[in-house]
């Protein structure tokens, strides 16, 4: 079966409410938006986990996300300290951290840069 045609927010949640008290099956409310039984039923299961999350009071911020944000500042953290470690060894050895701009050297053709 090809791509469901996108819904409305509010068409779905209207077909899962629906699903839900009864008044439809979730093979009539498929046929009723022209997408699969499946879809239906996906839009059932994230309407039920995203109650769950916002009566679990994280906001109604899934759970991936927020792991995903921890673990990014973690990452973040690491970097930022190896970065200030790097450069305290530049400066251990008297390395200008500056970019020098290229000069040339003797017996190099005009117009060639060297580092």
């Amino acid at each position: 079966m090809g791509r469901p045609p996108v819904l409305p927010v509010d068409k779905k949640l209207g077909l899962v409410v629906r699903v839900m008290s009864g008044e439809l099956t979730a093979a009539e409310a498929a046929r009723e938006a022209g997408v699969s039984e499946q879809s239906v039923s996906n839009w059932r299961r994230q309407f039920i986990e995203g109650g769950r999350n916002g009566l679990a009071g994280d906001g109604g911020r899934h759970t991936e996300e927020a792991s995903r944000m921890a673990e990014l500042a973690k990452e973040n953290a690491m970097l930022k300290t190896t970065i200030g470690e790097l450069y305290m060894e530049l400066r251990k050895y008297g390395r200008s951290t500056a970019v020098r701009p290229p000069q040339r050297r003797e017996g190099t053709r005009p117009g060639r840069l060297v580092n």
